[in-house]
């Protein structure tokens, strides 16, 4: 999702150029649709690891061979790797493109710098990942421009949402993260008082996301029973591109360091970060969207692990989480 920019950037550079985008498939649905890309090819991930979980190696041998075929007969001219891994590296050198680019280190990483024949060096260290990506396009096409909303919502999604939604524009509250950074939650009855202060001090109702899992639904209901009526679950979301199209209806995004935090800054909803360990700096919300970071540095963060006490998070205050989204709520975006 941070590489969306960077790929407005190409496609202003290279206008008449064929931009194609290796992705595994989770990430199929953000791509798919956006204008800045004719091409979106699906690594068949989960085909190869299916086979190499029954032992069936030579079926795992024909998917990645056969799509490594795929790639060579594409004849790129020029690959970017803005992942920087072994697998991306590796990929990038399977394509057979003449021309490779990728990270100098400490950017590339698992010796990826040795699959490309040119290095972008970029600094300082301790970089947003939106200001590493448009470094990367800086080293091949000096001048290139993103676009200031690089998520381009589908008009069928934007019409569903909108309906779903209703008149008023609310408040999107992402409460949730990934399941192996539990460090990451703000507490959800931070999460419901911040909900009713809204709604009591700026006449703003809210909304709750959660994602597919069933505990994160749980954690939604969990924040909305206890907001007294100020929030509601969210509409559900099929996909990628449905989050976009529901969070651009919102006047604002409250929540921490997620994928769906990008989204919302991608096109263009003022976002209220919430953050206990995450790196404020590498997490950064797209810079050309209004934002604020709300966070308490302490000794031991940024940091990657988290502990059970949270005390980064804990110190996060749910009046300083409304002062932050009603300086928020006065700005006006393109959604409302």
């Amino acid at each position: 999702m941070r590489t969306l920019p960077a790929a407005s950037a190409l496609r202003g550079a290279y206008a008449g150029a064929h931009l194609a985008w290796l992705v595994e498939p989770a990430s199929r649905s953000a791509i798919e649709g956006q204008p800045w890309v004719d091409e979106v090819l699906v690594f068949p991930r989960a085909e190869i690891e299916a086979a190499l979980r029954r032992g069936r190696l030579l079926a795992a041998a024909r998917a990645l061979f056969g799509f490594i075929g795929t790639l060579r007969r594409r004849r790129f001219d020029l690959v970017l790797d803005f992942h920087a891994i072994l697998k991306s590296g590796l990929l990038a050198l399977a394509s057979g493109a003449p021309r490779r680019v990728s990270y100098a280190r400490p950017f590339a990483r698992e010796s990826a710098w040795l699959f490309s024949n040119a290095r972008a060096r970029i600094g300082p260290r301790r970089i947003s990942r939106f200001e590493r990506n448009r470094g990367l396009v800086e080293f091949v096409a000096k001048g290139a421009r993103a676009s200031p909303k690089p998520w381009r919502v589908d008009p069928a999604a934007r019409a569903r949402m909108a309906s779903a939604v209703g008149g008023v524009p609310p408040v999107a509250i992402h409460p949730g993260s990934s399941a192996g950074t539990p460090h990451k939650r703000w507490s959800a009855a931070c999460h419901a008082e911040v909900a009713r202060r809204l709604r009591d001090s700026a006449g703003v109702a809210s909304i709750v996301l959660f994602g597919p899992v069933a505990s994160e639904r749980a954690l939604a209901e969990e924040i909305v029973a206890a907001s007294g009526g100020a929030a509601t679950l969210a509409p559900a979301t099929a996909s990628l591109g449905e989050l976009a199209a529901l969070l651009e209806q919102c006047r604002l995004y409250l929540g921490g360091d997620t994928g769906p935090m990008h989204i919302a800054s991608l096109v263009g909803t003022p976002v209220l970060q919430i953050l206990g360990p995450t790196d404020p700096v590498e997490n950064e919300p797209y810079p050309a969207t209004p934002s604020r970071t709300l966070r308490v540095p302490v000794a031991c963060s940024p940091c990657r692990r988290g502990c059970a006490t949270a005390i980064c998070l804990r110190l996060v205050t749910p009046s300083a989480v409304e002062s932050a989204a009603r300086e928020l709520l006065a700005v006006r975006h393109g959604g409302w």
